[in-house]
């Protein structure tokens, strides 16, 4: 990609541009900029150790050392900012004496068993003592750290041969190996420091810190008894990416060797899509490091990203391709023509049987665009229907309905650099340091930087107090009433005069805001009058909402706790209209931000993965939009929408759909209400399960066609800030195939004749068939790193942040939000509402996370409730208990906390066994069927483990997964 992967020393910075002389050579770097940057811009390297250019200048090695014109001493290169004119030094003959001393008392500290340490040929110890000169070491062995024979031994290795039997280096501390994924080894640390600030700048965790004084210095973990396992770390790998030595290392590098190549692709994981270089030794995944030019992570990571790569390799994933005729039979290993063929003729005998639309798909997203094209592709071309459905619609539909409906288009309005230009920040329904750490971390950044926070949420999430971090206002909505919230918070604006006229006059539609001003100025919907029925103090949320006004540029960040409710649409439209009043779109800093729960949700909605939309979100009613794909496919497409997910379930049952290929999803696990998704899985003759690990869907399904991961294709995703980046192959298919050949060999037995070579082709089918697709390609990708949607002749490099000038909708419309109450209500016999979510270390339904070392810090769903309410039911910490709803009944372990109010229980889904949606109802949102997983009206009792269902749930997917290998 012709990028600088160059560390320049310190980070880079913006000004008037200062001329100044290095060694002779001339240079013009921005006001600010560090020595030791502008000498790394002109290609002269200085030695340093405690700096990198992803840390602010530190300046305590003191081996960046220089000497300056008309200045006295020898100024660190690194703290040291560039004036006009300056004449610097670099390598006089003084200062190469004091870096050569310098380094000398480092190594003096050091155990020099360089060829068997598992940083040889990547420590930045080693690299700066050839830099420097140093060839001998004459200090004699004293005091140290790295001999834990406390002998006199210079490296660990002899120091082993040495050791007595007595007593040995009381300084010596052991390795710490607690980490999963990392090792801590205190006798290699030089106490730079970068693994602290790294922990404090870059994460924002402040897991880290330096104990001790002078010689007596380290790095500790936590507190005195923790280790790093047990400390506040959260395993984002910011510590070891900033490690100069190998005190603190990855053990697969240590177990793997040192990479010898790499390649830039995309994280698979959550909605932001960091960036990562795939490092490996010849076809060997060693780690994955994230790319310091990604544009949606800068550098940074989480576990799972860096980390949770292990399950590509799982030995439970499926490689070769099964069919069977019914699903009590044991699954044949078959080749692929048998699979294909076999998952072809029934899908073509159904269609004889039942017509045309009595199959259909599902597309993922976790694949990548191209894939999800040809997917619905097969719905539309090849089938000869619409019934083509995702799982973003279960998460994120609302977000493409209320924008599309408030701004004219079906996407978040900035891109994730904009966080760094706010003032006030609203997050509401989301938790970023869980569900999109990468994200959180930028966001708290801005937060220790100054800028103010109002967190909306039942449950209180890690942002609203945490190291250095402590939200102005955190607004505990009861579940299902955030319609009421966002339009309080309108009624506090409009009525006390707090917004933006002069935008709202020049951006908006000045008599629907009139409307809408009459309707949210009604005293009914204050937040004196709604205290009751949100839970919400009225001066608390009078608080907010003048905070959010009047308080600079303002963000709304959401998730799924505003979308997955009956009123999801509403909420989103709501939180529109907040922005519209105060005047906060268009500009870097401000907007409506939701954060995609999926590396490709947004994408698998750009591509017409809903039955009522073709690619670009076009309404398939139109018969312009369906000349478009007509002459690029060849065939008629249906002008009727087709089925969603629980209409192609009541449809089976019904006995009308009776196939579905399914690729990349698990909705017998994620979808809501269980026991429906197997009813109408069982009533299906031909299920397709396209995907990497025999799933709980495939518990139903007929044929499994093995998946590839995203270390093993070729493609794009597109992020929650619309960015389009490229996804690139690692290495081979381990089952033979990439996904998208998968889905066109599918087609092609069923006669539709595709013939792509490359997804580069299928790209540039989206391109020419999709508006806002139109000038993206393979080669301007990989020009540019990533672009982010619209791309066209008006905006050939992408457009960052939306609706600048305009709405894409022309004027922004303001949309009365009146609240309805949801239909899933409390009572006596349920007097509980239940919401769900996520955690750090686990993803969505746990397939590839579950078959990590992340179940170290997850190992099973947990049931949070209120002290209060787990003593009025004799629950004690830990105990199993019986979570019942209206639809069904599992169990769990409870964990008392006061994370939640009284009245509310929260859990995860990660885990099979638990089958939390078996708990969760059909109600959903009144506009795109998203269902209501956040609001469930249930009992909690003691019970003495799981239910009759689980373990029933349990035996049939056990028999459900034999399989009888080919021969």
């Amino acid at each position: 990609m012709g990028l600088d992967d160059r560390d320049m020393g310190t980070p880079a910075r913006e000004g008037a541009p200062v001329r100044l002389t290095i060694d002779g050579f001339s240079v013009t770097v921005p006001a600010g900029t560090s020595v030791m940057r502008a000498a790394a811009e002109v290609g002269l390297s200085v030695p340093k150790l405690c700096a990198t250019d992803s840390l602010e200048a530190f300046g305590s090695c003191r081996l960046c050392v220089v000497e300056i014109d008309g200045r006295r001493g020898t100024p660190a290169s690194c703290t040291t900012p560039v004036t006009d004119g300056m004449v610097v030094h670099t390598q006089s003959e003084r200062v190469r004496k004091i870096r050569k001393g310098v380094m000398e008392l480092y190594v003096s500290d050091h155990p020099l068993d360089c060829l068997t340490c598992a940083a040889n040929g990547d420590c930045e110890l080693q690299d700066m003592a050839g830099a420097v000169g140093l060839r001998d070491v004459r200090y004699t062995p004293g005091e140290n750290h790295y001999d834990p024979s406390g002998t006199g031994a210079r490296s660990q290795a002899e120091a082993r041969l040495r050791m007595p039997e007595g007593e040995a280096n009381p300084r010596y501390i052991a390795k710490d190996a607690s980490n999963p994924y990392f090792t801590y080894d205190p006798s290699k640390c030089i106490v730079c420091s970068r693994c602290v600030r790294a922990c404090e700048e870059v994460q924002g965790t402040f897991a880290l810190t330096i104990e001790g004084r002078g010689f007596d210095s380290r790095v500790k973990a936590g507190a005195a008894s923790d280790d790093f396992f047990s400390s506040d770390c959260v395993s984002c790998g910011a510590c070891v990416q900033a490690c100069p030595t190998a005190t603190l290392q990855e053990k697969s590098v240590a177990a793997l060797g040192t990479p010898t190549r790499s390649v830039v692709t995309t994280c698979a994981y959550c909605g932001v899509g960091c960036s990562f270089k795939a490092e490996l030794a010849g076809d060997t995944l060693v780690r994955m490091e994230p790319y310091k030019h990604g544009k949606a992570n800068r550098g940074h990571s989480c576990v799972k990203g860096r980390f949770a790569y292990g399950y590509a390799s799982h030995k439970d994933r499926i490689l070769s391709p099964m069919i069977r005729d019914s699903v009590d039979e044991p699954w044949r290993e078959v080749s692929w023509d048998e699979a294909l063929t076999f998952a072809a003729g029934r899908l073509r005998a159904i269609q004889e049987r039942y017509g045309q639309k009595s199959i259909g798909v599902i597309t993922s997203s976790r694949c990548t665009n191209e894939e999800t094209f040809l997917v619905q592709k097969l719905a539309r071309a090849v089938f000869g229907n619409n019934n083509t459905d995702t799982c973003a619609r279960v998460c994120h539909s609302p977000t493409g309905y209320g924008l599309g409906q408030t701004f004219g288009t079906s996407a978040g309005t900035q891109d994730f650099d904009s966080v760094e230009h706010t003032d006030t920040v609203i997050v509401i329904g989301a938790n970023p340091t869980d569900g999109h750490p990468v994200f959180a971390s930028r966001l708290k950044k801005r937060l220790r930087a100054g800028a103010k926070l109002i967190v909306i949420d039942p449950r209180r999430i890690d942002l609203v107090r945490s190291a250095h971090v402590e939200a102005a206002h955190h607004l505990p909505l009861r579940p299902g009433t955030n319609v009421a919230v966002v339009t309080a918070m309108a009624h506090v604006i409009v009525t006390e005069r707090l917004y933006d006229e002069a935008f709202i006059r020049a951006r908006c539609d000045w008599d629907e805001f009139l409307h809408f001003a009459e309707f949210v100025s009604d005293p009914a919907r204050g937040p004196e009058e709604t205290e009751a029925l949100t839970g919400v103090p009225a001066a608390d949320l009078r608080a907010a909402a003048r905070l959010y006004a009047t308080g600079g540029n303002g963000a709304i960040y959401y998730g799924l706790g505003v979308t997955e409710h009956s009123q999801g649409s509403t909420t989103v439209m709501g939180i529109a209209n907040l922005a519209m009043l105060t005047g906060n779109i268009g500009r870097p800093g401000v907007g409506v931000n939701p954060l995609r729960g999926q590396n490709n949700v947004q994408g698998s909605c750009d591509m017409g993965s809903f039955p009522h939309e073709l690619p670009g979100y076009r309404h398939v009613k139109n018969a312009d939009v369906r000349a478009i794909f007509e002459a690029a496919w060849g065939v008629p497409i249906d002008p009727e929408p087709g089925l969603r997910i629980p209409n192609m379930l009541d449809a089976a049952v019904g006995g009308t759909f009776k196939g579905l290929y399914c690729q990349g999803e698990d909705i017998l696990q994620s979808d809501p209400d269980t026991k429906h998704v197997a009813s109408g899985l069982a009533a299906m003759e031909c299920v397709i399960v396209h995907d990497l690990f025999l799933n709980e869907t495939a518990n139903y399904a007929h044929v499994f066609l093995p998946g590839s991961t995203f270390l093993e294709k070729d493609g794009t995703f597109t992020n929650a800030e619309r960015r389009i980046n490229r996804v690139r192959e690692v290495m081979k298919p381990r089952n033979g195939y990439a996904d998208w050949e998968v889905t066109q060999r599918l087609a092609n037995a069923m006669g539709a004749g595709w013939s792509y070579t490359h997804p580069a082709e299928i790209m540039a089918e989206i391109a020419a068939t999709t508006p806002s697709f139109a000038g993206v390609s393979y080669e301007l990708l990989d020009e540019k790193g990533s672009v982010q949607w619209p791309v066209g002749d008006a905006s050939p490099e992408g457009t960052p942040i939306m609706h600048v000038d305009s709405f894409v909708r022309g004027r922004g419309r303001f949309i009365v939000t009146d609240y309805v109450a949801t239909d899933e209500r409390t009572g006596a016999r349920f007097p509980l509402l239940l919401t769900t979510g996520r955690i750090l270390s686990q993803y969505n339904v746990g397939a590839q996370t579950r078959r990590t070392e992340n179940v170290a810090w997850h190992e099973e769903d947990r049931l949070e409730i209120h002290p209060h309410d787990a003593e009025v039911r004799g629950i004690e910490d830990g105990d199993w208990v019986k979570l019942t709803s209206r639809a069904g009944e599992t169990s769990m372990r409870a964990l008392l906390t006061d994370r939640v109010g009284p009245g509310v229980v929260y859990t995860t889904f990660h885990h099979p066994r638990t089958q939390a949606n078996v708990i969760t109802t059909d109600f959903s949102d009144w506009a795109t069927n998203c269902p209501e997983y956040k609001v469930t009206a249930v009992q909690v009792g003691l019970s003495n483990g799981p239910t009759d269902w689980q373990e029933d749930y349990t035996a049939q997917a056990e028999r459900s997964r034999r399989i009888i290998a080919a021969e």
